[in-house]
């Protein structure tokens, strides 16, 4: 399926129904009265966050949506029925803004969040409401108000624990293969990953992580350029962000210093939401040197961008080096949560 991260949606909540004007009109009844009943509310709309989905593609094809109207009253002091409250599920993740005046609605990150769009009418008045002592039959009557109607614009940025950057053909699908069920596109040359890919990577029985696999970046993504720049945004909702490099490019593609500089400076680019975060890097493709040579070769790398943070050699097409890299992002991201709980207590 195409992954979606961005769609525009028309909502429209319920009209209150209309209020009613009746009088009794009953045998052995001698003094009637009014008895028009009060309108129903009209339904209102919801976005609920919800973790079947993970792409907008479908509101692509269903764009409006409507919550039931409220009835009208009736007679016998009979309140009409409440319409229908409309809850549209979306991906976890969701960003929600009116599209009209530019607003942050909200921000869905956790399953069953919900948030209300469209406000539903409020019922009318029946006649009944306005009897008093000076006006036993009054002839009165309201009407609903309208329902709320907007235009959302919806974007989605994924939620993943890790967060995989670097140029293009730097072996990220290749790593989230390696760890994970999910299953990218690879191939020996640029742009292979078109969408971004989640994967769960189980380090053992009760311990797991969601990774996800960004599309490669190239100088200039921040300002548009390339695939990588409008899912820069999904690295925001990351712990930690593995900065992948390919240790031995073929003779045509720069050198691993050279890239890595630019990835480095497209995130400073994007700003302090990215630069700020844990950020590790993760020397890949070391089976295509010999044994004897990676050490060296590695830390000529580690040395040219003055790298201080922690660094992985592995392999993520034979699998070495991999197992340790997930073991210990894993101890990283507990170690994350029990540093945030505390601060909480």
């Amino acid at each position: 399926m195409k992954f979606v991260d961005e769609a525009e949606i028309r909502v429209e909540a319920g009209d209150g129904g209309n209020g009613f004007i009746s009088f009794r009109r009953e045998k052995y009844v001698p003094y009637g009265g009014p008895d028009g009943g009060d309108g129903g509310d009209g339904g209102s709309v919801y976005l609920i966050a919800s973790n079947n989905l993970n792409t907008l593609v479908d509101f692509r094809y269903n764009p409006t949506h409507r919550a039931e109207k409220g009835e009208k009253g009736s007679s016998g002091n009979c309140k009409g029925k409440k319409g229908n409250d409309l809850y549209i599920p979306v991906p976890t993740g969701t960003l929600v803004y009116d599209s009209e005046t530019g607003e942050t609605l909200g921000d869905l990150i956790r399953v069953n969040d919900t948030l209300l769009v469209a406000q539903g009418g409020f019922h009318g008045l029946g006649n009944t409401r306005f009897k008093s002592s000076t006006n036993r039959a009054p002839e009165k009557a309201t009407q609903g108000t309208l329902g709320e109607k907007r235009i959302l614009s919806l974007e989605l940025k994924l939620i993943a624990d890790v967060g995989l950057l670097g140029m293009p053909n730097a072996g990220k699908s290749s790593l989230i293969r390696a760890v994970s069920a999910a299953r990218p596109k690879v191939a020996d040359y640029p742009f292979t990953t078109l969408r971004p890919n989640l994967g769960v990577v189980r380090v053992d029985e009760n311990r797991s992580f969601v990774m996800a696999d960004i599309p490669g970046l190239i100088e200039g993504a921040a300002e548009g350029a390339g695939l990588g720049m409008q899912f820069l945004k999904h690295l925001a909702r990351t712990g930690l962000l593995l900065h992948l490099v390919d240790v031995q490019p073929y003779e045509s593609e720069e050198e691993p210093v050279e890239s890595a500089i630019k990835i480095i400076a497209e995130l400073e680019k994007w700003g302090d939401e990215l630069t700020d975060k844990p950020r590790w890097l993760v020397l890949n493709k070391i089976d295509r040197m010999l044994e004897e040579e990676v050490e060296d070769h590695c830390q000529a790398i580690i040395d040219g961008l003055e790298w201080e943070g922690p660094v992985f050699k592995i392999s993520a097409l034979q699998g070495e080096g991999v197992r340790d890299l997930t073991f210990q992002i894993m101890n990283f991201l507990e170690r994350e949560k029990e540093e945030v709980y505390a601060e909480t207590e």
